[in-house]
Order: C-alpha cells, then structure tokens, then sequence
C-alpha cells in the first residue's frame, strides 16, 4: 500500500512492539518485540526471533495488570531490569539499523507507556527515546481507517486477525505475542488487498459525515451500483432546494 511505505520513508527496517505498563502510573514493566526487514514493496524479506523483556518500575504493578499479564512485583525484582537499560537492549536488538528503523505499535497508549516511564527514570537516553518517537508509527490508528466495525469504531488486534482468517497466535497481553501478532497482521494487511478492499467499501458505505450529495453516490458505488452524472446533478439539486 502506497501511503503505508510513505508513512515509512523511505526505510526498510520496522519494529513491532508491544508494551505492559503498571496499573496506576503506566510505567513499562515489559514489552515484546520483533525486527523485520521489508523489501520496497513493503513486503517482509527477514526476521529476528522475537524477544520479551521485563523492565523494573518505581510503582507497584497492580492486581489488575498482574492479573491480566501474568507480570508481578515479584517478577520485577528477580528478572527485570532497569529502563534506562531496557532502551539499550532494544538498540542493541536492532543494530545498526536503530536510526532507520520504523517503530509501530497497536494504539497509541504504548507511547504513553514509553513517556511515563522515561518521566520516572530521567537517567534514560534521550536520543533512544527520540529516535523511537520521531519514527513511531500506530498501526491501529492507521488499519482504522479502512477497517472498521458496524458502528465505525476500530476493532481490537485480534479481531482485525480474525478479519483476515487468522487466530491469535498464543497469549493475548503477552507483549512478546502481542508484537508477533502485530508483525502478522501487517502481512496479512499488504498481502490481503482484496480484503482490505472489501473491508473499506463497508467503511465507505457507512460513512455519516459526508456532505448528502456524496454521500448518496459512495453507498450506491460502495453497494455495486452505477451513478451517472445526471443522477449526482439530481441529488445536488434536491439538496441545495
């Protein structure tokens, strides 16, 4: 897709990531990743084994996040490190590749995560942060656009797989599972293009916001009728009178 690989500029490196934060600050207590490289069609040449991290937090996790990711106090303690040095792994995972890496994650609270964080532990590299940030990409944000639920919202990750025929590939909240599935349903979203196709004439024919006149002619074009230029002249008429 044309405004996905602009969206990339140019690079041909992308890191799908995924984050758990704690319950009430939201810092990172862990996150997923997995590195791929793209040829200029946007199709996927390489991959690294995909990796999972624990990061240490100044706050408590929180029984609800324990509860949901499986990640506790506990484990914190004995397996994470700091964020500081969470950053630097992750650099180091990409190689020498960092600077031309895009970073894409599934919504934009990941982000959130990564500025809560930084703002608990200012001893962190700014340059690996802003490097992260001026390369960022929301996947979600940008799948939204031509695939939507009945209602016009975005739908979770696994429900955009299922759009596509595939099940979730092992535990949901797990972030190294989480990222795995992000980097599948970017295949699947450039190889797919009949679904995707399929999928935004939906999007299309339920959009509500577009002027009447247009909006008449999108759902008959979106539903597999002809409109002819006559038929849109009548319909600007009837809305101007």
């Amino acid at each position: 897709m044309k405004k996905l690989l602009k969206a990339f500029k140019g690079y041909h490196n992308l890191l799908f990531l995924d984050f758990e934060g704690t319950q009430f600050s939201h810092e990172m207590i862990a996150y997923g990743a997995i590195f791929v490289s793209i040829d200029k069609n946007g199709k996927v040449k390489k991959k690294k084994e995909a990796i999972k991290k624990y990061v240490k937090a100044k706050n408590q996790v929180g029984k609800f996040v324990e509860n949901l990711t499986g990640i506790s106090d506990f484990d914190l303690r004995r397996y994470g490190v700091s964020f500081a040095q969470a950053l630097k792994d992750l650099k180091k995972y990409c190689g020498i590749n960092f600077k031309k890496t895009i970073f894409i994650t599934f919504g934009p609270h990941d982000m959130r995560i990564l500025n809560q964080s930084h703002s608990y532990n200012l001893d962190a590299d700014k340059d690996i942060l802003n490097i992260i940030k001026k390369n960022y990409l929301d996947f979600q944000g940008f799948i939204s656009e031509f695939i939507k639920d009945d209602n016009n919202n975005p739908l979770s990750l696994s429900h955009y797989l299922n759009i596509f025929g595939i099940e979730f590939d092992g535990k949901v909240h797990d972030p190294k599972y989480d990222a795995i599935n992000l980097e599948i349903l970017y295949e699947q979203f450039m190889e797919k293009k009949d679904v995707v196709t399929s999928e935004y004439n939906k999007v299309l024919a339920n959009k509500n916001n577009l002027p009447a006149p247009i909006g008449k002619v999108v759902k008959k074009l979106a539903s597999g009728e002809n409109v002819t230029a006559e038929e849109f002249q009548t319909y600007l008429k009837d809305y101007i009178n």
